[in-house]
């Protein structure tokens, strides 16, 4: 398992130093070191564990030293954090491994000098029969929170007073462990029972949830690596956006456009559901990203689907739409369970970001034919994002009036918001947190009632 703490050592000051995303470093990573599949597992495992727990681990790392951890260097504050959480997370590892690992870790890199410092702290934090204290919750609640769950005070603030502690704690001890792969059914290709069939006969369970066309994955190893994958039968989908996509309710042979649309999942969902008919637009402003919906389009048999560079922000003329989609770029605040790093960004963009979403959505809604349906959507928990952004179009586009949102009643809408908007908690659902809202074009008649 040496190379794969190494391994998981690079990653993590990748993230730290550089701000790459975990999935990507650990993806590429990986393949640069060759590692096998079993010590992947153990890398995974080790940087997202320290990515969950960070600021518990630096918590703990504080009681068993007097140096101040700004000044540790960061390979060795990393390698003392991989340390402690494999002692108290992980506890199949022999302590002497953990140790004596840690330390041959330090020497590798030349770190001669702190090799003996990281030996102290671990056998110390060994000897106390992994002991430490935890801040008083009476004195102090956000640090509590914060410190118990790895996130910061800001967000603990923020979440406690949009949606009241009991919600905030049910979002927080949500933010750990393996978060579920669910796939949209390529209903142009297959049907549930029959891709099911196929996974379960190679080795990976699924389990239908939300409706015939979802399942739930286990084992799965290299998902890309399946037949199935190959074969176009599926796309990776939360279930947050899949229920975005139902909201827009598309048709055959409508003209539909899906702005900010990569990576494409959503894209690809509403194509199927309009049985590769009509004209789907999806728009992104990067190159890069509209090759991966080309891509995807092209493995799933997806015709009907063209796609453009486009900044949704381009004043350029589009013919009016049926449907309009407009997931904003947000903070990520309901997606940290897949990208725990979000949470100790510097700036989230929360204070810049629901201005920039709000002309977004005004842009967009200009593309939107009288009778048709304009669905918002960010994958964030920040009403500022969310919920106001949603009032004030309401107030400023008389031209729109709210639509109802009915949800399948496995759906367990668990903060109250108006009867066109609905967040979705991991807690609750299983899903990513997301907020999805739905307006409708009034047509002439409307307008002058």
């Amino acid at each position: 398992m040496t190379n794969a703490r190494k391994s998981a050592l690079y990653i993590l000051l990748k993230i730290e130093n550089d701000g790459a995303y975990s999935n990507i470093a650990l993806n590429n990573q990986v393949k640069q070191d060759k590692l096998n599949p079993l010590d992947t597992s153990f890398c995974s495992a080790l940087v997202y564990g320290v990515l969950e727990r960070k600021i518990l681990l630096d918590h703990i790392i504080r009681q068993y030293t007097t140096v101040r951890l700004k000044k540790i260097e960061k390979p060795v504050l990393t390698i003392l954090r991989m340390g402690i959480l494999q002692l108290v997370f992980m506890n199949k590892i022999p302590e002497s491994a953990v140790v004596n690992e840690s330390v041959k870790l330090a020497k590798n890199l030349r770190l001669n000098k702190s090799a003996g410092f990281i030996n102290a702290v671990l056998r110390n934090f060994i000897r106390s029969e992994y002991h430490y204290t935890l801040p008083d919750k009476t004195k102090n609640k956000l640090l509590y929170y914060s410190v118990t769950y790895s996130v910061p005070e800001d967000i603990v603030k923020l979440w406690i007073n949009a949606y009241g502690e009991e919600i905030a704690v049910d979002i927080m001890e949500n933010l750990t462990g393996n978060v579920p792969v669910y796939v949209r059914v390529n209903t142009l290709r297959t049907d549930g029972n029959t891709l099911k069939c196929s996974f379960e006969h190679h080795g990976i369970t699924a389990d239908f949830v939300y409706g015939k066309n979802t399942l739930v994955l286990h084992h799965t190893g290299s998902i890309e690596n399946t037949e199935e994958y190959r074969n176009g039968l599926f796309h990776v989908q939360d279930i947050s956006s899949q229920i975005c996509c139902e909201v827009l309710k598309p048709e055959k042979n409508m003209t539909v456009y899906d702005f900010c649309s990569a990576p494409g999942g959503k894209t690809f969902t509403l194509a199927e559901m309009m049985e590769n008919s009509g004209h789907l637009s999806a728009f992104d402003k990067y190159e890069h990203k509209i090759r991966l919906i080309q891509n995807g389009a092209y493995r799933l048999g997806l015709t009907n689907i063209t796609t453009k560079v486009r900044n949704a922000l381009d004043n350029d003329t589009l013919p009016p739409a049926d449907r309009v989609l407009c997931d904003v770029p947000c903070s990520g605040l309901g997606i940290i369970r897949r990208k725990p790093e979000l949470r100790y960004k510097n700036d989230l963009g929360t204070e810049n970001l629901p201005a920039v979403q709000y002309n977004i959505l005004c842009h967009c809604a200009d593309y939107v034919k009288k009778g048709g349906i304009l669905v918002y959507s960010t994958c964030t928990l920040n009403p500022a994002e969310n919920e106001e952004n949603v009032k004030r179009f309401l107030k400023e586009h008389l031209d729109f009036q709210p639509l109802n949102i009915i949800l399948n009643s496995d759906i367990i809408k668990k903060v109250d918001t108006t009867e066109n908007s609905v967040t979705l908690l991991p807690s609750r659902n299983g899903s990513d947190g997301f907020f999805i809202s739905a307006f409708v074009r009034k047509t002439e008649k409307e307008s002058f009632l």
